[in-house]
């Protein structure tokens, strides 16, 4: 008896040691097998890349609508599996130039620029301000747009990525070491645009970025999308987005009589004054443009209680990727989207499948919907379209699982969950990862400021608690480093890059605990009693002040 009692206990510690820590209670609704099919189907050579509007990547969202109905996953849009989503792509002109003084800049090698004008042609004449950081904050008694408003209306400002850096004198200046929306280049258009500017350039660094120029080059080097203006829409936009590379910058700075370094320095006190840099920049930017429209792919899942199935938890990942663009060194030109986001998409409709396995019994209180969204390259254009237009009311849906990207290297003894911490749905994610003898992976990389830059921040933003799920750090077997150096890799070789493609060496046990784990989470804020809610204190909490 002692001998069976001993072996019992050692293959239950070889058990425990292979998966993580311990098997989730939902591991049998999922298969490795069919998710490495559905991964390595929509990243095939055949989808070209999944560019929202083209042939591509509008088949690959009818794939995924095709997959929820066979599943038995109902229709989430009045009967239909598609929201469409208005769009307007504009292609610059490779050739264009930017003539700075009496200097030119190389579209692709030294910059690139696309208009938010939405038309064809645009011509831009016009001086360069140089605005720091190129953040109005109030809140943080921040404003490097001192000065007249003319100072910048019209203008083509100049500016860096990231926020300032905090000081020993304020350690929590603009979210400490995290990145917050006003370092995004997003927020950097946005408020020049709200400021009246013709323009902007970003100075790129990878460091400040988060990547390297060739991610810059090859998401800007084909197709920008923008949802699509009407006659009624009033909000700002610029005749020119650009960014520039740091040596290019540099040389501007030099025909300006000035130093970029001695000018950044200044930039990051409260008391730098907006520099004019006594140059006129001139672009005719030539663009092929199109109107187009492209569809969120959603489903949905009826709750089982009378009433709280009129309350919903959304599920995530984003279909579309950079679709046939500028050949690499091997010749190849798809950028296929394996990892980012083929994973995410077989990651939820694995979800979506598992629901219908389970018991009528088992099956959670609250609707699920899943949302396959489009355009998220191009801007978190279809999260953002489904957030001005919401098919489900935000004030009744519970909570966001948004899942971009997944983990293709083996179990971890952690996991992750962006967002996690603004709201209590942190403890909905403590309580599953207990159970399953996991920790919690906070953000390995704040400085990059992840949160706001995949599908669930448009929704954050109209208050729906949001998690965004990220693969653990601590491998089962593997050396520390091994995350780290693995991220490392695929941002520098992989990310927005054909190479993205699937790989005969990836792991699918890691895919599956995720996945096993993130539907944990579901079905428990599912059923919690009350909807989650923002902490009193976060940026996101007034945008919800009707929930129960």
């Amino acid at each position: 008896m002692k001998k069976i009692i001993t072996f019992t206990r050692l293959l239950t510690v070889l058990f425990i040691s292979a998966y993580g820590q311990t098997k989730g209670k939902y591991a049998n609704l999922f298969n490795e097998e069919k998710t490495k099919s559905t991964i390595k189907f929509l990243s095939d050579d055949g989808f070209e890349g999944r560019a929202p509007g083209s042939r591509g990547g509008e088949l690959a969202a009818k794939y995924i609508a095709n997959q929820l109905e066979m599943t038995g996953i109902k229709p989430g849009n009045n009967g239909s599996y598609f929201q469409p989503v208005s769009l307007v792509a504009v292609k610059a002109d490779p050739n264009t130039a930017l003539n700075v003084g009496d200097a030119s800049y190389k579209f692709g090698d030294e910059f690139v620029a696309f208009t938010g004008a939405q038309t064809e042609n645009v011509n831009l004449n016009a001086e360069l301000v140089f605005v720091g950081y190129g953040i109005d904050a109030p809140e943080q008694k921040w404003n490097d747009y001192k000065g007249n408003a003319e100072d910048f209306r019209g203008k083509i400002l100049v500016m860096m990525v990231n926020d300032p850096p905090a000081t020993a004198a304020e350690p929590n200046l603009f979210g400490a070491k995290a990145l917050t929306y006003y370092g995004r280049w997003t927020y950097k258009f946005e408020e020049a645009a709200r400021k009246g500017a013709a323009g902007v350039i970003l100075i790129h660094t990878t460091e400040s970025a988060g990547y390297g120029w060739n991610v810059v080059r090859t998401s800007n080097g084909s197709w920008r999308f923008d949802i699509a203006r009407t006659a009624a829409d009033k909000t700002p936009f610029l005749q020119m987005r650009s960014w520039m590379t740091e040596d290019a910058a540099r040389k501007v700075f030099t025909q300006a009589g000035k130093n970029l370094d001695e000018l950044r320095e200044q930039a990051k006190t409260r008391n730098f004054q907006p520099v004019k840099l006594g140059l006129t920049a001139k672009i005719d930017l030539k663009s092929e443009t199109k109107r187009l429209d492209s569809n969120n792919v959603v489903g949905l899942f009826e709750g089982s209680d009378a009433n709280l199935k009129n309350e919903y938890v959304i599920y995530t990942a984003h279909w579309d990727h950079l679709g046939v663009g500028i050949p690499n060194d091997k010749g190849d030109a798809i950028y296929n989207g394996a990892l980012d986001n083929a994973t995410g998409c077989a990651s939820v409709l694995a979800i979506a499948e598992a629901l219908t396995k389970l018991p009528a019994s088992e099956r959670p209180k609250r609707s699920s919907v899943f949302l396959f969204t489009t355009a998220e390259e191009q801007g978190l254009l279809g999260a953002e379209w489904y957030s001005r237009f919401p098919i489900f009311a935000p004030e009744r849906t519970a909570a966001n699982i948004n899942i971009d990207g997944g983990n293709l290297y083996g179990l971890t003894n952690d996991y992750g969950a962006l967002g996690a911490e603004r709201s209590d749905l942190q403890q909905v994610v403590n309580t599953v990862l207990s159970e399953r003898k996991m920790t919690f992976a906070p953000d390995a990389r704040p400085e990059q400021g992840s949160f706001f830059r995949s599908d669930h921040f448009p929704l954050a933003k109209v208050g729906i608690p949001a998690l965004s799920i990220r693969s653990g750090t601590d491998y089962v077997g593997k050396p520390k480093d091994f995350a780290s150096k693995t991220f490392d890799e695929f941002n520098r070789l992989h990310y927005h890059q054909p190479s993205d493609e699937f790989r005969d060496d990836w792991r699918f046990d890691g895919v599956v605990q995720l996945v096993e784990t993130s539907f944990a989470i579901g079905m428990r804020v599912g059923n919690a009693e009350k909807l989650p809610r923002y902490n009193p204190t976060d940026e996101f909490a007034g945008a919800q002040p009707n929930r129960k």
